[in-house]
């Protein structure tokens, strides 16, 4: 998880702020359980992953966003292992103004309604 002592390759100074920024905001408004809900290699069990897919209604990045609240809010147990993080070599990043604008709307969607 990018919170826990993560290493980032490659990333530029827009995107470590843009990261930093969602990860602070949620903490603060949700208390999720873990360190980093904008991106992480994760695990499930399959009943807890039936679970929470069955409930959560949100797109996108805030997904996993979501996904990390609704665990919190069953009482599921989160462990957090610190991961690499490197810049893709191929391809564009998918985070445009219309994925930020909608992880601030399903962040205080989020608020609302948890």
């Amino acid at each position: 998880s990018s919170g826990i002592n993560a290493e980032y390759g490659g990333w530029d100074w827009t995107r470590k702020l843009i990261s930093c920024t969602a990860n602070y905001l949620t903490q603060i408004m949700l208390w999720p359980g873990c360190s980093d809900v904008t991106g992480s290699f994760r695990l499930y069990r399959r009943e807890v992953l039936e679970n929470l897919v069955s409930c959560v209604t949100s797109k996108g990045y805030i997904f996993q966003m979501e996904m990390m609240v609704r665990a919190k809010q069953f009482g599921y147990r989160v462990e957090e292992v610190p991961i690499t993080f490197v810049d893709r070599v191929y391809g564009e990043s998918k985070i445009s103004s219309k994925e930020i604008i909608g992880f601030w709307m399903g962040l205080l969607h989020l608020f609302a309604t948890t």
